[in-house]
Parts: C-alpha cells; structure tokens; sequence
C-alpha cells in the first residue's frame, strides 16, 4: 500500500508539474506578446503623455524606449515641419542632375531645357532648431543587411530616385546596380558592399486597382479592390524601413469606386464611396497589415503626406494659371491651397491616432506648398508629340504635380532621415 501511495504521489506531482509547466509557458507567450505590443504603444505616446506617470511608478521611461534605427535625439521642441526656406548656393544642391544616372527623364528638367536653376538653391531651415545635416555614410551604414522600401505612386518614385541620388556616390561603379522585376512594379538598388536594398514597389492607392500597372496605368475610371491589401502586401513583408504614400489618385473630382469581389467574377459587385471615406479605407487596411506583418522592435514605418499641385494660381498670380514659368516661391506663410487636402489630413489624423504601431508620418505638404518653382512643368520627356495647340500654349501641358531633381524631394528625404535616426524631434 505506501508503494501504490508513493507511486500515486509522484504521478500527481507530475501531472502538477505539466499543468504548471503549460501555465507558465502560457503566462510567458502571453508575456512576450503583450510586451511587444506595450512597447510599441509606449513608443508612440508623445512626451506630454508620458509625463502623467508620477516619479513613484516603477516603469521605464519613454526614452528608455528607443525606436530602431535611432542614434540620437532631435532638439526638445523642435517641429522640424514648420520653419522657412532660405537660399543657400554653398550647400545647394547636394548634387548635380548629370552626376546621377538613376533619375527618370520625367525628372531631369535642366537636359530638357529649364533655362535657370533657381529651384535647386532652397534649403528648409525650422524655425529655431536646424535639420541635422544628411549624411550618407551613416545611412548606408545603418542600412547594411537590410531592405528600405518605398511604396505607392510616381511622386514617391520621385523621392526613392533623391534618396538614391543621395547615396550612390559613395559606391564604387561595379559594386551598385538597380533593376525592375514584376514588369516594372518593382525596382531595386542594390550597394553590394553592403548587402543592402533601397526598393520602389508601385502601388498608387496601396490596394489592389484596375491601375497597379507599373507601366499602363492611365485610367480615368478606376476601381479599387476592399480589402486586398495583401495582394502587394506579399512583396513588403521582410522589409526593415517602410516608407508609404497614396493620394493623388484618390483626388478624382467624383466618388470613388469600390470593388467587394474580385477583379476576376465575371459579375462585378461594386459600390461607390465618397473619397474621404474610400480613403479610411485604405488607411486603416495599411494600419491593420503594418501590426500584424512589422515588428516595432526592429523595424521603421513612414507615411508621407500630400504632395501639392500648383495648378490654379490661387496663390494671388495670373487667374487660371499654373506652375509655367514660375521662378519663385510663395512667400505668403498661410498659402495652403484649395484642393482636398484637408479633408485627407483629417481622415490621416483619426486613423493614425488610433493605431498601435508608431508610424512616422511625413508631413511634407505645407512646405512644399510653397514651391510653385520646383515642378517639372513643361522640362521633362513627353511621351507624346505635342500638337501645334499645345505648342502655342505651353501652360496647357505643364507638369505641376511632379518635381525637378535635385530639388524639393531632397529636402523630402532630410526630413525622412531627420526623424530615422533623430526621431524624438517633433
């Protein structure tokens, strides 16, 4: 009988010590998740937030908590996206249009016969504080082993191309290379001494849409897919610097059209949305897949904001007239323009404010709405021959939506690496 006793007891501690071992193993997956997820909520709090906890409560503070990629702190106060341009011909501009060979011919305005070079010698200064100066050594250091990606339209193609301009110089000639797969949609650099990527993947509205051609894409009517995020999500997963845009194409004039089904049903269910509310849409899919696919432990999450047209001459020029022939910026500090952003910045706002992961957004709108100067207008490939109407009218085919580089999209990617490695600036 004290052997079958014996025996019973050292079952039931065994049964004891499993259920104990499936708990704490259970307690610490938990553990490991919701630590993930503390974290990331923490690394988004603003400063003033973080003030509320008293000297009493035994947790990390904030800056305990340092975003990857960081190396420092911007200057307390600093909001890095309000400030002024000043001309500045000794630093301007970071480098010249023929020493960069990776700069589409929609781009390079002097080849195609810009007359003056003006709009290469503005520099963004903050008010009070100074933009840390861009250095390409650490950026390409800190970018060894790893993937930077730039996802959306041909505007932030144009900032990928800078951001190359940026860098390139600091590799020899054999050891760098960019090439395209997927018929174009996907573009990679790569600087093989460092085994790093910097990637452009072309989706304009970041979901799947009747215009995800990387090449054909002029569609008056298009239609994008609810909930298909995944369908180039695929091709972002791995990814240590996510850097997103989207907006111009939801800028149509009419309600948007949204598919529920597939591009492929023979019957299409499709419904129409306002554009504020296709927009949401699109945010809160590209907010869902960034928590669930990127780890805010390892990895950088950017979001550029609405590049400006200048194609009403509401900024007190000539009545209907556009960015032709402007040499000069907008001098008027409140110039915001009259299209749709704000309502965009506003769906922006309630979105990000409700996400988890700390996403850097971009606020580039306001100062490039002063740079009327800086877009391609009529210096740039046409695809097509021009008709003698065209020709006698040079404003009717100006070009004010993309930009000129060097130019405006270097100061794009100052900021960007402003808040990379210097993220607690405002």
């Amino acid at each position: 009988m004290k052997s079958s006793s014996s025996s019973s007891g050292v079952l039931r501690k065994g049964r004891l010590s499993t259920y104990l071992y499936t708990l704490l193993a259970f307690i610490v997956l938990v553990a490991i998740i919701h630590g993930e997820y503390f974290v990331c909520s923490f690394l988004r709090l603003e400063p003033a937030r973080t003030s509320r906890v008293t000297s009493r409560t035994p947790v990390k503070k904030r800056e305990d908590y340092k975003l990857p990629f960081a190396v420092g702190e911007g200057e307390e106060g600093c909001d890095i996206f309000s400030g002024r341009w000043v001309r500045d011909e000794l630093t301007r501009p970071p480098y010249e249009e023929s020493e960069c060979p990776y700069i589409q011919p929609q781009l390079t305005c002097q080849e195609h016969g810009r007359p003056d070079t003006e709009y290469q010698k503005w520099r963004w200064q903050p008010h009070g504080c100074d933009l840390p100066s861009f250095n390409a050594t650490l950026m390409l250091e800190s970018l060894r082993g790893k993937r930077m990606m730039f996802v959306g339209d041909s505007l932030n193609r144009g900032q990928y191309v800078s951001i190359i301009c940026l860098l390139h110089r600091l590799i020899p000639q054999h050891r760098k290379s960019m090439e395209t797969y997927n018929n174009d949609a996907l573009t990679v650099f790569r600087a093989k001494d460092y085994n790093a990527t910097i990637e452009f993947y072309w989706a304009p509205f970041l979901l799947e849409s009747n215009s995800d051609n990387a090449v054909v894409h002029r569609i008056s009517d298009r239609i994008v897919r609810k909930g298909s995020i995944n369908k180039h999500g695929k091709h972002w997963k791995g990814v240590d610097i996510l850097v997103f845009n989207t907006y111009l194409w939801w800028v149509t004039g009419q309600d948007m059209k949204i598919l529920k089904g597939s591009f492929e049903d023979e019957e299409k269910e499709i419904m129409q949305l306002s554009t504020e509310d296709a927009y949401r849409m699109a945010m809160k899919s590209m907010l869902k897949w960034v928590t669930r696919n990127m780890n805010c432990t390892k990895t950088r999450v950017f979001f550029t904001s609405m590049s400006p047209t200048h194609s009403k001459g509401d900024w007190g020029g000539e009545p209907g007239g556009n960015c032709y022939n402007q040499t000069a910026l907008i001098e008027d500090p409140n110039y915001w323009g009259t299209d749709s952003r704000k309502s965009i910045m506003k769906v922006i706002g309630e979105e990000f404010g409700k996400s988890k992961f700390p996403i850097t957004f971009l606020n580039i709108t306001q100062l490039s709405s002063y740079r009327k100067d800086a877009h391609t207008s009529i210096y740039k490939k046409q695809w097509n021959p021009l008709t003698s109407e065209q020709l006698a009218n040079p404003a009717s085919y100006a070009d004010c939506t993309h930009w000129c580089l060097p130019g405006l999209q270097d100061t794009w990617n100052e900021l960007l690496f402003a808040k990379l490695f210097y993220p607690n600036s405002s």
